[in-house]
């Protein structure tokens, strides 16, 4: 028992490594092949070991996605894209303590999930029932209030208003059993590689230098802004950051 949870613990490490690395592959694709062949060569698979694979790999391709998302999706300085500030220090010469940032969030992040996980699942199973009556208004709500933050609003609103219909499209699609494959393929790797090649960015020679930061007020950020955004559904971890991020300013 003990040799084959280390075992799928280590085989999740290496996939969420692959995962994080490899533009285009992403954690929840594995996913699906998984509960596909859960069915049929894994059946008689222990279902304990297959949680233990998926998070492992989640919370590593987390700490590894980081790397190709620094140094590959870099946009231009003429580009009308807003550049994250991972890339803000990749092109001053400092990608590597970017990438180090983030290897210290996720950390303290695990250390927060932690605490708050069992506190936050003792109040949600009593007030779901309550709260989702109002969810579609709070989506609307946090949707325009990141449209309104952005400096080309209307250009912001047409986004929002294609990948809504994106995803209806792609799930009212008929005789396709895993619409998600090829569109979160597309999504994840196809636009980043792209883009980057596309802007034929030049990057700075890059220095090894250690991160100086209070870490303080980006955690206590993301301490209300994950919660909030792993809750409700359609935002994830970049409109977690953007509204952390305007709560601490």
């Amino acid at each position: 028992m003990l040799f084959e949870l280390i075992l799928f613990f280590l085989l999740g490490i290496l996939a969420g490594t692959f995962t994080g690395l490899v533009p285009g592959i992403h954690t929840n694709l594995v996913g699906i092949i998984l509960v596909a062949l859960s069915v049929t060569y894994l059946s008689s698979t222990n279902s304990i070991f297959l949680v233990i694979f998926i998070v492992a790999m989640t919370i590593t391709h987390t700490f590894v996605d980081f790397i190709p998302s620094v140094f590959l999706g870099c946009p231009d300085t003429d580009t009308e894209l807003s550049v994250l500030p991972g890339h803000e220090l990749l092109k001053d010469g400092k990608g590597y303590e970017a990438v180090m940032l983030t290897c210290y969030g996720g950390l303290a992040a695990i250390i927060i999930l932690i605490l708050i996980s069992f506190p936050s699942i003792k109040l949600l199973s009593a007030t779901y029932e309550t709260l989702e009556k109002f969810i579609p208004y709070v989506l609307i709500l946090i949707s325009a209030s990141l449209i309104l933050l952005e400096n080309k609003k209307l250009n912001a609103l047409l986004v929002l208003m294609l990948t809504g219909f994106l995803g209806w499209s792609v799930s009212n699609f008929q005789n396709l059993e895993q619409p998600l494959l090829p569109l979160l393929t597309g999504l994840f790797g196809s636009s980043m590689l792209i883009h980057s090649i596309k802007n034929k960015t030049q990057i700075p020679k890059q220095e090894i230098t250690n991160p100086k930061i209070n870490l303080t007020k980006p955690l206590l950020g993301a301490l209300v802004a994950s919660p909030l955004c792993g809750f409700l559904p359609g935002l994830g971890s970049g409109q977690a950051a953007i509204i952390g991020s305007t709560l601490i300013k």
